[in-house]
């Protein structure tokens, strides 16, 4: 199943795709929820529910919608960095012995469509194609041989990134050059995970102005989905809606001889095989 959230007049709510349209999931079946958190929150009994009310739901007016974040307010924004094993190579940096574990605020989130916003604090914004995760079974501690039964899908995303805070700024200010508003847009759909299957053999690449820069293959991830999943349920609970970055692979622009800066007018795509594309326009703050 593919799901999406959309502004409506009553707020945030979710749909589902059927051929080419949408389905309201709550219009159809009064008692799913609107909201994606509370949605992923009931497991495999809200997936059969929707997917009853997919098959009888009116299509939405596909044009019309107003597509946020597939989960528009994630409590955790978790992120990953150097998990890929050819990304590292090309920075210069040893394979980490464990995950390098960062994070995003949520105001950093958007959707497809949404501008990323270059600060006016920054003059060296960097991008990253990233497969997230999306928590539906909660949990700590969690087992890495259970780990994936705790995923409820997949959708695409974008780490973006200002260098010259993340590694120009005293100490590394890695939160900071993560987390300007626009830094983290998600979407369009979120991919269950059975309609994925294997998450560690997927390619993604991602084009600036219709160019290829980013293009390898899950394969490469250093710690895989379950080793992530289960590593930071260590540390912290995870919930229904909760999304994993999972690590970019090579050809970001500050390795690039001359570096590639994001610039106003650009225009990024990341496609992910099975889950789609994630498309933003760049404009200056």
């Amino acid at each position: 199943m593919r799901l999406i959230s959309y502004q409506s007049e009553t707020g945030p709510r979710i749909a589902a795709a059927r051929e080419g349209t949408y389905i309201d999931l709550n219009r159809a079946d009064a008692s799913l929820p609107t909201n994606m958190k509370a949605f992923l929150a009931l497991g495999k009994d809200g997936l059969s529910r929707a997917a009853a009310a997919l098959a009888k739901g009116t299509p939405l007016d596909k044009g019309s919608l107003k597509l946020l974040a597939p989960v528009p307010d994630p409590e955790k924004v978790i992120c990953i960095g150097l998990n890929y094993a050819d990304h590292a190579a090309e920075s210069g940096s040893e394979i980490p012995s464990q995950p390098v574990v960062f994070s995003k605020f949520v105001t950093a989130v958007r959707a497809h469509g949404d501008a990323i916003i270059l600060p006016k604090l920054s003059t060296k914004v960097d991008y990253e194609a990233e497969l997230v995760v999306v928590i539906g079974l909660g949990g700590r501690h969690i087992p890495k041989e259970q780990a994936l039964a705790h995923v409820f899908g997949y959708t695409c995303g974008h780490d973006v990134s200002a260098r010259d805070w993340q590694k120009g700024s005293p100490g590394g200010q890695w939160l900071l050059g993560k987390s300007f508003d626009s830094f983290a847009p998600f979407g369009p759909e979120l991919v269950t995970a059975d309609e994925v299957g294997n998450p560690g053999g997927l390619d993604i690449c991602l084009r600036l102005n219709g160019q290829t820069m980013q293009n390898s293959n899950t394969k490469q991830l250093i710690f895989p989905v379950e080793h992530l999943v289960s590593f930071v349920s260590g540390i912290f609970t995870l919930k229904p809606g909760d999304v994993i970055f999972t690590g970019t692979p090579p050809g970001v622009g500050a390795a690039r001889k001359p570096p590639v800066w994001l610039k106003a007018g650009d225009t990024v795509e990341i496609e992910i095989e099975k889950i789609g594309l994630l498309k933003n326009p760049v404009v200056a703050e």
